[in-house]
Parts: C-alpha cells; sequence; structure tokens
C-alpha cells in the first residue's frame, strides 16, 4: 500500500526513493514548525515561484537574511533573538533535504531545553 499523506509534509527523500525512515516524521514537524513561525500553509499556489512550498521560502529566506519579515508579528514580539536563531537552526536540520536530520528525540531534547530557558 502507499504511503499518503498531505503533499507539503511528505519527506522530499520519500518521492525519490518510495522508503519512509524515522527522520521523516521530523521533516513533517519541521513543516508544522515553520507554519507556526509564519502563520502560512505549507503550500499555496496562490503565493508566486519561490514563494509557494513554504519550506523553500523559509530557507531562502534565512540565506538571505530576511526572515523577520516572514515571520507572524507575535513571534518577532515574543520570542528573544537568541530563542528565535535556536529554533531557525532546528527548523533548518528537520528540514535538511538529506537523512542527516535530528532523531525525534533530539528534537524534544532541545526543544525542551528551549522551553527551560524560558
Amino acid at each position: 500500500m502507499p504511503v499518503q499523506g498531505i503533499l507539503g509534509y511528505l519527506d522530499p527523500q520519500h518521492f525519490q526513493t518510495s522508503q519512509l525512515t524515522e527522520k521523516s516524521g521530523v521533516y513533517s514537524f519541521g513543516v508544522m514548525l515553520v507554519e507556526l513561525l509564519t502563520g502560512k500553509k505549507s503550500l499555496c499556489m496562490d503565493r508566486s515561484g519561490e514563494e509557494r512550498n513554504l519550506v523553500t521560502y523559509f530557507i531562502v529566506s534565512l540565506k538571505k537574511k530576511r526572515l523577520f519579515q516572514i515571520l507572524e508579528p507575535t513571534v518577532v514580539k515574543e520570542g528573544t533573538l537568541d530563542q528565535l536563531q535556536e529554533i531557525y537552526e532546528l527548523v533548518k536540520r528537520c528540514v535538511n533535504l538529506t537523512d542527516e536530520r535530528p532523531t525525534q528525540k533530539e528534537v524534544a531534547i532541545q526543544l525542551e531545553g528551549l522551553w527551560k530557558f524560558t
């Protein structure tokens, strides 16, 4: 039976290999984090070019140092620069296009550390 899922959340490696790994769920979680940070849907055909895929848009914005422009204003107000920087790095690792993503346990530990930091 083929894997079913919502486009935009599925691990891109799955499309190449038809295999899901332990870290496929980490990719989906990373997508969800990007949605929470930006207040935008993972895929939206109403957006133009690189903005259609939210993960791509997030990574490009991060590289171009314009990430604060796409973040939900509440996130910017409530988070410190250090917290935001740490969450960016976590998201970047979660949505890595290779299997070099953190494990779910590593993600949980890092998020717990951020929680305690607040």
